[in-house]
């Protein structure tokens, strides 16, 4: 059976579509696989455990529906559901992983991640990113009323896109260096990451010795998943 990756599904209720091939793909495939990783964004827009929009529920359900029947699921934070919290894993059987984080598969160290860390060429983003992971801020946005979180995501989804809009394309991709250090500081010989949607499989040489970076499609646009096993990736797409 092999292990499951997927990144950067964006569940939104404006996408109902990919919330019901998500669905189909846990209460299907997901049935067979020996574990299945989630690296970031499983949501387009998470204010907190909670939060009770029905499509988020509806996900919920499935995700608890997955784990309930054997399969480890596990999830990494992205830029957008980074409050998801241990109430959400309670309430779904997921467990939470750092960012990032080594694993052992199928004898290969692989460093998973969601990649927006390796982004260091936007430091605006980068600054960003380093407040709303800060423990006080987090507590203070969760301090505040459930719509008033919502306004909030979306005034900063609004500027996210505006940003995205402006930035140079090479700029938001991951940074060679950055990988490589990621590679010689964890010994890994293998990273899987999303977060740039920019799917692809990038063979490269470690101090001599051979690796790869696996980027994750986005399951917004894409709906298909990376299957790991012994023999190696390889990428499955599924029913839309």
């Amino acid at each position: 059976m092999p292990t499951l990756f997927a990144s950067d599904l964006h569940l939104d209720s404006e996408s109902p579509w990919a919330i019901d091939a998500f669905i189909a793909f846990l209460q299907g495939p997901a049935r067979s696989a020996e574990a299945l990783y989630l690296l970031g964004d499983l949501f387009e827009v998470w204010v907190g455990d909670d939060d009770d929009n029905i499509d988020h529920a509806r996900t919920c359900a499935a995700l608890r529906g997955l784990t309930a029947s054997g399969v480890p699921t596990y999830v990494i934070h992205g830029n957008r559901d980074f409050l998801l919290g241990e109430s959400f894993a309670a309430r779904t059987g997921v467990k939470l992983l750092p960012d990032p984080v080594l694993v052992d598969l199928y004898g290969v160290p692989t460093l998973l991640s969601h990649g927006d860390v390796f982004c260091t060429e936007d430091p605006a983003y980068q600054q960003l990113r380093s407040i709303v992971r800060q423990t006080s801020w987090q507590e203070r946005f969760l301090a505040l009323p459930l719509d008033s979180r919502r306004l909030l995501a979306n005034a900063a989804r609004a500027g996210s896109k505006a940003h995205t809009q402006r930035t140079i394309p090479t700029i938001m991709d991951v940074n060679p260096e950055a990988v490589l250090r990621a590679f010689r500081a964890t010994g890994a010989r293998r990273l899987i990451h999303g977060h740039t949607h920019r799917p692809a499989i990038h063979p490269c040489v470690v101090d001599g010795v051979s690796s790869e970076r696996v980027v994750l499609a986005p399951w917004y646009e894409a709906a298909s998943c990376v299957a790991v096993d012994a023999s190696g990736v390889r990428e499955i797409p599924l029913p839309r």
